[in-house]
């Protein structure tokens, strides 16, 4: 079993040392679901939701919150990332919209801690936006999908 990676040798919290590590392109996919009621979903599909472009706020939301991931969780690097998107995926069987993030950089640290921000706080943006019309929403499944690049190569939750 690998060791833990932010646990210096007392056991104590550390940031890891990762100035010895060669850049290389560094890939992270993540994806999350807010389910909610059937009418809530039409509105949002609709474009009658009474804040308006649920989605977009959603998006920009995912977006900056990548970017601020290494403020959020103590021990992440500050990374200069070269692509996020964040992209929603509608499943209305199951009354659930899919949130898929990716989070790409030349670094030398891993970028799946962004990908999970981003799908996080764009799933809680969802849930502020339309929490007044239905409270019931649930936000889960959150998880990496795919990391790409570094040591440990590709991994990939689909394996």
């Amino acid at each position: 079993m690998a060791e833990f990676s932010h646990v210096n040798t007392r056991g104590e919290a550390s940031m890891v040392d990762v100035s010895g590590k060669a850049a290389s392109v560094r890939e992270a996919r993540a994806e999350g679901y807010v389910t909610m009621s059937a009418e809530t979903l039409e509105a949002i599909i609709a474009g009658e939701h009474h804040k308006g472009d649920v989605f977009g706020v959603a998006r920009i939301a995912g977006i900056q919150a990548a970017k601020q991931t290494s403020q959020l969780i103590p021990l992440c690097h500050p990374l200069m990332l070269s692509k996020v998107a964040v992209e929603f995926e509608i499943d209305q069987e199951n009354s659930r919209v899919r949130i898929e993030s990716l989070c790409k950089l030349t670094g030398q640290t891993g970028v799946e801690m962004e990908a999970l921000t981003a799908v996080s706080v764009a799933a809680l943006t969802l849930f502020d936006m339309c929490k007044a019309v239905d409270p019931s929403m649930t936000i889960d499944g959150i998880r990496v999908l795919e990391k790409i690049g570094g040591k440990t190569g590709h991994w990939s939750s689909e394996k």
